[in-house]
Formats: structure tokens, C-alpha cells, sequence
């Protein structure tokens, strides 16, 4: 079963930085973030394989938005 990864916080997708069938360690970067001028990072919450990434660089998220899906 698929896990999500969920934005942190309000803002735009700076940079993706892993692609679906990439292997991530658990606290691995999965995309940056940001907001007001601050760089947020998105970790990985577990270890395993990306299935899904849900947005593109440059889409604005909301806080809880899902980002991602690791199995």
C-alpha cells in the first residue's frame, strides 16, 4: 500500500528532485519547496520506491496537499 507524501506547507514547486521508480532512503529529499522566499524541503517518511509524483515544478500546493506516493 502506497504512502503519501504531504506538502509541509503553503507555496509553489521549486524543483523536483526524484522521479517515479526511484529508490528513497527514509528522510531522503524528494522535492524542494518554497515559500516567501524560504526553500522547504519534502522528505521521504519511509524508505521504498516512488510511484507517483502529483505535481510539476512550478504548480502551487497547499499544506497537506499530496505530493507524492512511495510503496
Amino acid at each position: 500500500m502506497a504512502v503519501e507524501v504531504r506538502s509541509p506547507i503553503t507555496g509553489n514547486v521549486w524543483k523536483i528532485l526524484k522521479a517515479v521508480g526511484d529508490m528513497v532512503e527514509e528522510y531522503d529529499l524528494i522535492m524542494i519547496l518554497e515559500s516567501m522566499k524560504m526553500e522547504i524541503p519534502v522528505e521521504a517518511p519511509q524508505s521504498g520506491k516512488i510511484v507517483a509524483i502529483k505535481v510539476k515544478e512550478g504548480e502551487s500546493v497547499i499544506e497537506e496537499d499530496v505530493v507524492a506516493l512511495i510503496e
